[in-house]
């Protein structure tokens, strides 16, 4: 039997140590609680993308801090969220701008926001949305402004205006195409819808005034397209609307309205500048005159059977037939003093007279309106005096 080897003797001595077992067992850390997401980091990028981009940015600065202090999960998120939210809100700055922008131009840089104690009645309406037969308010009455406040109300109530046609333009519409061609054109085609929609013009009242709202160049290119044209009746109270329309007549009376509108209407429109200067420009404007009375000559002639019209028909068909002779020269003219000549004698051979009796025969006003009579030509047998005669018609206010 054998003994362990005793230990060495002496100070200083001893046996070693055993040798460490191998052990097996989890990682260092394990059993330890992971690091949270920090909830700012999410708020940051949630809050910027969906509702309020400047609290995002607070929240994306809010959160680096605390996962730098805390150790937490969600770096990359809070910095995905604050750019996020940067940009969002850069974004919202730029749409505020235009939007303050459009405000002003929408209520003028003077007269700013409407006041409050306004006292206008009816309903704010944008312009845009007017249709046609809608009668409205402006503040003080002021139809001029180029972008007035316009509020809705029945036509049955005191009113400044009245919607006669709202119409989007084209491209070949735009201002500045030619010059001065875009505001003709704007007016020629508002007195056009004015003549539909009230079609027997000496029923007007006195007063009313054609106007129309066009784009302006600096408008245009913002996207603005709307002509907008308006009666507008601000000098007295009125009530009720003006319209009076293919809707609200009799067939014949359509008719006959048609063709001595578009007469009245080409008649008031001659060249702008002097005979002398463009005497070919006048020559075409007289063949054009010719060539719609001849228009309301065919329709007198289908009505001359009718019970009624049996004398006023007839009246009108002569003096229409001498003016045309008239006009015809006036259209071959070779000198600008014989156009004026022929141009006086047209006019003196269409009286206001024979007209008032042709309209009464038609169940149409007879009130010959206060603009007609001021035109010195129409009823006057001064051959050598046509100024005025063509300018038939009031005033158009363009705004």
């Amino acid at each position: 039997m054998s003994t362990p080897p005793s230990p060495p003797s002496g100070p200083g001595h001893s046996w070693p140590p055993p040798s460490p077992q191998p052990a097996w067992g989890p990682p260092p850390g394990y059993g330890q609680q992971r690091p949270g997401l920090n909830g700012f980091a999410l708020a940051s990028l949630l809050v910027g993308l969906l509702c309020f981009p400047p609290l995002g940015i607070v929240f994306g600065a809010v959160a680096l801090v605390q996962i730098a202090k805390k150790r937490e999960r969600g770096k990359a998120l809070a910095i995905v969220g604050l750019a996020v939210s940067v940009a969002m809100t850069g974004a919202l700055v730029f749409t505020a701008e235009r939007v303050a922008s459009a405000v002003g131009d929408r209520f003028g840089t003077l007269g700013g926001l409407p006041d409050a104690d306004t006292d206008v009645e009816g309903e704010l309406t944008d312009m845009d949305d007017l249709r046609v037969g809608d009668c409205f308010n402006v503040p003080g009455g002021d139809l001029m402004d180029e972008r007035p406040l316009t509020y809705k109300v029945d036509c049955v109530q005191v009113h400044h205006g009245e919607v006669t046609a709202s119409k989007s333009l084209g491209a070949a519409d735009a201002p500045g195409s030619a010059a001065g061609e875009d505001e003709r054109a704007s007016e020629d085609a508002c007195w056009k819808a004015q003549d539909e929609y009230a079609m027997d013009t000496w029923a007007l009242p006195e007063y009313a005034e054609m106007f129309y709202y066009a784009p302006s160049r600096q408008s245009w290119r913002e996207g603005d397209r709307l002509l907008l044209c308006v009666i507008g009746t601000t000098e007295e109270e009125w009530r009720g609307s003006l319209r009076q329309d293919a809707a609200a007549l009799k067939p014949e009376q359509v008719a006959f309205l048609r063709a001595a509108n578009a007469v009245e209407f080409v008649m008031s429109r001659p060249p702008e500048e002097e005979v002398e200067d463009v005497l070919g420009t006048y020559r075409a404007w007289a063949a054009q005159v010719h060539a719609v009375l001849g228009d309301e000559a065919k329709v007198l002639q289908n009505d001359q059977a009718r019970p009624g019209l049996e004398k006023a028909v007839p009246a009108q068909l002569k003096a229409i037939e001498e003016a045309r002779a008239a006009w015809q020269r006036a259209a071959q003219a070779r000198t600008a003093a014989e156009f004026d000549k022929q141009w006086g004698r047209a006019m003196a051979a269409l009286s206001l007279d024979t007209e008032q009796a042709l309209r009464g025969a038609y169940g149409l006003t007879t009130e010959v309106p206060q603009w007609l009579e001021d035109s010195p030509g129409h009823s006057q047998g001064d051959d050598e005096d046509p100024e005025g005669g063509p300018g038939r018609r009031p005033s158009a206010e363009a705004v």
